[in-house]
Formats: C-alpha cells, sequence, structure tokens
C-alpha cells in the first residue's frame, strides 16, 4: 500500500493567558477570606491532583509560598481518588514524575489513603474524606476547571470533584462512581455540598487553561460560594478547549495516550467515542478508524483509554501495567474503556491497517488526521482530502507542503519529528541522525 502524503497545519487561537502566574496566585489567595478562615499559625492542606495542568509545580510552590506568608503552615495533599495504585507510594511517585516533590513545591506532602467517614449519601453509601486533609485546620481545593470525559452537567471536572472523589481517596472514589453516570452527575454537587459544611475547607483556587495548555486564568473562590460558581467557570473552560476542527475522519493517529492528557488517556470530547455502558458517543467528530501507538511514560503503564481505539501496537500492548488500568476500570465502574483493540506489529502495519478498512477504495481518498495526544492540539497533520477544510475553517493554516509519512526502516512513526513541540518530544532529546537519514524516514511504501 502507498501511504497518502501528510501536511502541518497550525491553529492559531486568540484566548487569554495569564502572563504571571504566580503573582496572580498570590494575589488572589491574598484577597480572599482565608485569614478569617484558618486559626493563626494553622496547617494549610493544599491538594494536588493526578492531572497534567500546566505548570503545575510551579502553581503548587506559588500557593505554598502566600500561605505561608499568611503565617500559616502549608503542606501539599495527594488528591487523586484510586490513581497511582490506589497506594501511598504509587501516588508519590505519580506527583513526582509530574514535577511535585517536597523540595520543587518548597513543603512538605502527605500521601496517606486513610480516610474518616463523615456520613452517608442518598444511596446510603459512606461518604470518605481524606485524613490528612481532615486533621488539617484549613484545606485550599486547588484544581483545573474543565469538562468531564464521561458526562455533561453543572459540576463537572473542578472543585467539587476535588473534593469528593479526590480528597475520597480510593475508597471516596469508588463510591462515588457506584452507582455510574446517574450516581455521578447526582452525587458530585449532592456530596460536594455535605462536605464543605463539615470538613475544613477554607478556599477553592480553580485554574483555566488555554487551547495552549497554558493557565488563561485563575480564581479564588469562597467554599460557600463553589457550587453557584463553579458552574459559569465550567462553561469558560469549555469554551477555551480547542477540540479537533474536523466533524469526520476515515482515520485518526493518535501518537500517546496517558493520564497526563486526559483522565480517560484520551480525551472523549476529542475523539467524539465516550465507550461508556448505556450512553451514546458524543455527536461530533464521527472517526471511522481511531489508532493509538504508544501510552506515555507519564501513565506509568496505565493504558486506560486504549478501550477508545481499533487498533494499536503491541509494543503498547507491552506496556500495559494491568494493575493501575484494572483499578482505574473497577473504580469508575467504565469497563469498556480498558479493553485492549487489535494490535499489529508495526506503527507502518497500524496505519496500513487504519487505511485498508476505513471504508475508502483509494487510501488518497482518505480523510486521515494525526495529532500527539487528545491534549496538544496546536499541530495537526492532514491528508489532502481535508485541504479544502483547512483552507476554510477560521485559525487553520498549512506550514508545510504536503510530505511522506516518516516512517523509519523499522516501521516506527517519527513523533519527535512531526511534533517536535509536545510533551513526548520535550521528553528527552531525539537521538541524532545520520546523515542521509531523511530520505530513508521518508520511504513509506508497504
Amino acid at each position: 500500500m502507498n501511504f497518502p502524503p501528510i501536511a502541518r497545519v497550525r491553529r492559531t487561537f486568540d484566548q487569554p493567558e495569564v502572563a504571571d502566574v504566580a503573582a496572580a496566585i498570590a494575589r488572589e489567595v491574598a484577597s480572599s477570606a482565608l485569614v478569617t478562615r484558618v486559626p493563626a499559625g494553622g496547617r494549610v492542606a493544599i491538594t494536588v491532583g493526578s492531572r497534567g495542568i500546566a505548570g503545575l509545580p510551579e502553581i503548587v510552590r506559588a500557593t505554598a509560598g502566600v500561605v505561608r506568608s499568611l503565617g500559616f503552615s502549608p503542606f501539599a495533599v495527594a488528591a487523586m481518588g484510586s490513581h497511582g495504585g490506589g497506594t501511598a507510594e504509587g501516588q508519590r511517585s505519580l506527583l513526582a514524575e509530574l514535577g511535585v516533590t517536597e523540595r520543587s513545591i518548597g513543603c512538605p506532602i502527605r500521601c496517606g489513603m486513610e480516610t474518616v467517614v463523615l456520613g452517608t449519601d442518598a444511596f446510603g453509601q459512606p461518604i470518605h474524606f481524606g485524613r490528612d486533609a481532615f486533621d488539617a485546620d484549613g484545606v485550599i481545593l486547588l484544581n483545573r476547571i474543565k469538562p468531564h470525559t464521561s458526562f455533561r452537567g453543572r459540576h463537572e471536572s473542578g472543585l467539587l470533584k476535588m473534593l469528593t472523589i479526590g480528597l475520597g481517596k480510593r475508597q471516596g472514589a469508588a463510591q462515588v462512581h457506584k452507582l455510574g453516570l446517574p450516581g455521578l452527575m447526582r452525587m458530585l454537587p449532592e456530596v460536594g455540598a455535605f462536605l464543605l459544611g463539615r470538613t475544613p475547607v477554607a478556599l477553592g483556587l480553580a485554574i483555566l487553561e488555554n487551547a495552549a495548555d497554558r493557565v488563561a486564568k485563575v480564581v479564588a473562590v469562597e467554599p460557600e460560594e463553589i457550587l453557584d460558581v463553579e458552574p459559569a467557570l465550567l462553561d469558560e473552560a469549555r469554551a477555551l478547549m480547542p477540540g479537533l476542527p474536523f466533524d469526520q475522519l476515515d482515520v485518526l493517529i493518535v501518537g500517546e495516550l496517558g493520564k497526563n492528557y486526559s483522565g480517560t488517556g484520551m480525551d472523549p470530547a476529542v475523539i467524539g467515542r465516550l465507550k461508556v455502558e448505556t450512553a451514546p458517543d458524543h455527536p461530533r467528530p464521527v472517526i471511522t478508524r481511531l489508532a493509538v501507538l504508544d501510552v506515555a511514560e507519564e501513565s506509568r503503564g496505565n493504558a486506560l483509554g486504549i478501550g477508545f481505539a481499533d487498533l494499536t501496537t503491541e509494543r503498547l500492548v507491552r506496556a500495559i501495567d494491568p494493575t493501575p488500568l484494572r483499578v482505574n476500570c473497577f473504580t469508575s465502574n467504565f469497563l469498556q474503556r480498558g479493553r485492549v483493540p487489535l494490535a499489529m506489529p508495526t506503527d507502518r502495519d497500524v496505519i496500513a491497517a487504519c487505511l485498508d478498512t476505513c471504508w475508502r477504495v483509494d487510501p488518497a481518498e482518505a480523510r486521515l488526521a494525526i495529532v500527539p495526544n487528545t491534549l496538544e492540539l496546536t499541530t495537526i497533520w492532514v491528508t489532502r482530502p481535508l485541504a479544502d477544510e483547512v483552507g476554510r475553517l477560521p485559525g487553520l493554516a498549512f506550514e508545510t507542503d504536503f510530505l511522506p509519512i516518516p516512517l523509519d526502516d523499522a516501521g516506527t512513526l517519527d513523533q519527535e519529528g512531526l511534533f517536535p513541540e509536545s510533551i513526548r518530544a520535550r521528553r528527552r532529546p531525539a537521538p541524532p541522525r545520520e546523515e542521509g537519514a531523511r530520505g530513508r524516514r521518508g520511504d513509506v511504501s508497504s
């Protein structure tokens, strides 16, 4: 099979961006009512989750710094539900991989998994809350506000989720997810309101990100205002999300999935696939054949989201750590997202199988796109059938001519070369190439 050539498309967005994040955090926290809610010299817990928030270590360090300047003793508390295998060691290791260490943030980190049970919810299930946070004199709910990967509601992924699921630890996360989507949509506000009245939450600190994965807004929210303020922040966050610019694709190749890109490995809002029992997929985009090639190193073998794909590589399957994958699936009660699709020996084989089964007679007619992951979407490589839409849609522009898909002699896609600004490319320097290697990598016949 002769693969169709691809061209690089750059996306530009006219969106807000905070120039000095540390200063914005200091301003918001200092102007809040925190000093009236925590006794002088009190211990303040700052929640830190498992998401790849842009500049997370600097954000936590700045928060700890302003808390200290107000006369309190800050510490970070792991608030990530069942992630990291649901163990203290796993969560501390996961934070370190996100750059969050006691040295980088300038304060202690507590990762204990012990909880206190403060009551029961409307379904008779116990309401858990992390012991480390409960014993603090004050808690700052620090989290990014964004659409949830499994449902739509007034409160999705943000401060209430950090409170109910993140600080619920493994047991609390399991209880909130126990009844699937109906329970999740109901329990976030219900359990959140319960916990706000019975725990030492002293402030919410909401982070909004723009399409370039940079901080767009920092907002301090008083505890009694969280239930009412968070929905408006969610609407702002939804408007800032890039998504894919195309409503229909024959083939989408995703370089990597991972927990650092989305809580579900690949963001359902981007790929249009939900894979939740009894729930329909999103109306757009519609993708005939979706493939993913690798699991990100930062995900530590947790390949949750592999079930979104139709095809994958044998090396991704070998890299799966079944323990955190199972923990995530059984905690969320969404099992389809952990199913392993058909695996092929090489990237070349995956791309060929996608083109061969995407319902196009001629591969040259395939509407194919390649992205590094579902978070970094400012650069996309596309085939010629998408050229008209690139020219018509605002914010899109070609940066190269149409070129051969860069596969080496072993059939591996040059992801670092396609996306030099991506997290994967920044992870480690690209190996040096011999003179003339460009031509060999451009040989894409199969």
